[in-house]
């Protein structure tokens, strides 16, 4: 893709499953003084005590807030889980706020040559159509399930109801504008971050080393 012109900053779309390395890559790109909205870690806020989402996901769902006010994930997670209308009642309270809150972080950093919106998520909701390119973190099937069956509590029922609810790998990587794999390890991915700052930045101001 041709770099952006223009005032403002290319929003790049970062993506991947689970088990990609999405979150590594986040940091790579962090490191290099990109700016990053994680929308998980947004999600996390809004839940809360006091979080835009606490008291209206209360409201809407018996049961599942914490003596603290908070939104508790293992009873919300309960509270919806096989139910269609139940969770899609939640993304109407969850996804507003999170974009709410994306918007504000490209205000805030308006002056950036690049911003990364990391956003699990990204091709499912519709996000692709706010970012100017969209990265996917990708790797081969057998090391995204090594490192999935790895995390504590995790197994392949579970596992296998976490990819049913994403886009296939296959499908993203199509989609993408550039394609980052971590399975060929860590410091060839980085040099790809770097690749991609590199092309996304080019006639802008670069990012500060390290700042973030």
């Amino acid at each position: 893709m041709t770099p952006k012109a223009g005032s403002g900053p290319v929003v790049l779309g970062l993506t991947g499953s689970i088990g990609m390395g999405k979150s590594a890559t986040a940091a790579m790109f962090a490191r290099r003084g990109v700016p990053v909205h994680d929308a998980d870690a947004a999600v996390h806020a809004l839940y809360g005590p006091g979080g835009a989402a606490a008291a209206a996901i209360g409201a809407a769902f018996s049961n599942v807030l914490d003596p603290e006010g908070g939104v508790d994930r293992g009873r919300l997670r309960a509270a919806v889980l096989g139910t269609p209308d139940r969770m899609a009642a939640l993304e109407r309270i969850v996804h507003p706020l999170v974009r709410a809150a994306s918007t504000d972080f490209l205000a805030q950093h308006a002056g950036a040559p690049l911003v990364v919106l990391d956003i699990p998520l990204l091709y499912e909701t519709g996000g692709a159509g706010r970012c100017d390119a969209v990265a996917v973190v990708s790797a081969p099937p057998e090391v995204q399930r090594a490192r999935v069956l790895a995390r504590p509590g995790m197994n392949e029922v579970a596992f296998a109801a976490i990819l049913a609810k994403q886009m296939p790998d296959a499908e993203k990587r199509a989609r993408a504008d550039f394609v980052i794999d971590t399975g060929q390890g860590f410091p060839a991915a980085e040099a790809e971050v770097a690749r991609i700052i590199a092309r996304l930045t080019e006639g802008r101001a670069p990012p500060h080393q390290g700042h973030g």
